[in-house]
């Protein structure tokens, strides 16, 4: 079969698959944090337009992608599938390795599947502004990408290590037209007052989070925009697994385990969901791996309650894994992942065991993207190669055990832009990041309070 395995353009979906639709036990609904009930689409309508909010609602399986959204889509998708045969080899393994590459995309990473629906909903209503946050930068600058495709004005608070880590990531987002500011900022009352409490902060995606919804609701003509976690995020990223799934019928393959990281959840549920539609509907026993960094280990050790999805409270309550929403995780090059819960849908799915989650330390996760690199010619973005390493765990596996085994994983985007962090490896400046017990505790314990009775 050849490396890659590519399909055409009348292959993108024309659906975005619903995975609620399918799920045994339907999530628990977000609660309004001040009247402790289900909230509903007034309590969202402040900073979500109403089209995404239908969607963030819906049960129905499968919502129609807009024609102008295809169109955009077409300027990447359908991205290919390769076969890592240079891996394989490397490894000396029987396992068959895909990867579905998402690298391809104007902004390197799979973010720009749900910033361009985003950014079409909100022109559909009139919304002449869009503010964000962002972790190490992908999402941010997706997100700018997808606002100048509709003449929006696009406003981003990025975490201020990767602020710092991550210049040009900046610079491509003040390309596509984006304001960019450190988080915590002075710009917000919830930047502020973290300032005034730690002036050195690093920030973290829930402050950033906190400030980007702040600066929303002050104005009625600016909505904020989410690149992870909430379920219509995750809706639009199924494009992913539905390529990948027509991509392996070609290849007469079907993957026996299939593995992707898990910052907020929008990566993981998008080359998964359609693969566990098959778990759930069609009798397969696919595995599902959610990877995550020891730092931040909120499936691994997070306790399942309701939670905000922001430092300062703004958010609906959600129920979900965390580590509690004023974690302050440590400053790992993988910003995207470092973030204190995961999402509604991917918290339900490992609580009814039909996922799995794993935790690895990000020097396993730098060597596995150097030995990648090496064989496959792709150099990762630090989020992408804890896929990359649990991967190689799998494939060592199925050698010792003289098994074959077909794993698929999705290689996120590529580090182009990322190299400080592999200088840093390099020069022997990473460590690995052990969470302690106590301090999971404490921050538990914080959240106590916000449980429903």
């Amino acid at each position: 079969m050849d490396k890659k395995i590519l399909l055409n353009e009348s292959d993108i979906p024309t659906h975005w698959y619903n995975i609620v639709a399918d799920m045994p036990n339907k999530p628990r609904p977000p609660l309004n944090p001040k009247t402790g009930q289900p909230a509903g689409p007034d309590d969202l309508s402040p900073i979500f337009p109403m089209g995404l909010i239908q969607q963030e609602v819906s049960a129905e399986q499968y919502i129609e992608i807009p024609d102008q959204v295809r169109e955009i889509y077409k300027l990447w998708r359908p991205a290919p599938l390769f076969r890592a045969t240079g891996l394989e080899k490397m490894l000396d393994t029987p396992a068959k390795i895909y990867y579905k590459y998402e690298g391809v995309s104007p902004s390197g990473s799979h973010k720009p599947n749900t910033a361009v629906p985003q950014a079409y909903y909100n022109k559909q209503e009139g919304v002449k502004n869009i503010t964000t946050e962002t972790g190490a930068g992908q999402w941010g600058t997706a997100l700018a990408f997808a606002c100048s495709q509709f003449g929006l004005n696009c406003e981003v608070y990025m975490v201020r290590i990767s602020y710092d880590q991550k210049p040009y990531r900046k610079v491509m987002m003040n390309t596509f037209g984006a304001e960019v500011f450190p988080s915590p900022s002075d710009r917000t009352q919830a930047g502020r007052n973290i300032l005034a409490e730690d002036p050195e902060t690093s920030g973290s995606l829930g402050i950033a989070i906190s400030e980007a919804i702040e600066r929303a609701v002050m104005d009625e003509q600016t909505k904020y925009s989410l690149g992870s976690v909430l379920n219509h995020v995750l809706l639009h990223q199924t494009i992913i697994g539905q390529e990948t799934i027509k991509q392996l019928e070609y290849a007469g393959d079907y993957p026996d385990v299939v593995v992707a990281p898990l910052g907020g959840g929008s990566n993981f549920a998008g080359i998964s969901f359609p693969f566990i539609k098959n778990n759930l509907t069609d009798g397969k026993a696919t595995r599902f791996v959610a990877v995550e960094p020891a730092s931040c280990p909120k499936l691994t050790k997070g306790k399942f309650m309701y939670d905000h999805g922001d430092s300062a409270g703004y958010t609906p309550l959600l129920p979900m894994y965390t580590l509690g929403h004023n974690f302050k995780p440590a400053a790992i090059h993988a910003g995207g992942l470092r973030y204190h819960g995961a999402s509604v849908l991917c918290s339900q799915l490992l609580k009814d065991e039909l996922i799995e989650a794993v935790a690895l330390q990000q020097l396993e996760c730098f060597e596995a993207g150097v030995l990648f690199a090496k064989a496959e010619g792709i150099i990762s973005a630090p989020e992408a190669t804890h896929a990359v390493a649990q991967v190689i765990r799998e494939a060592n596996q199925a050698k010792e055990e003289g098994t074959e085994k077909t794993i698929l994983f999705n290689l996120c985007g590529h580090g182009f832009v990322d190299m400080l962090a592999y200088e840093d490896y390099f020069a022997g400046k990473l460590s690995d990041h052990t969470i302690s017990d106590e301090l999971l505790e404490s921050n538990i314990r914080q959240i106590e309070s916000l449980q429903p009775e």
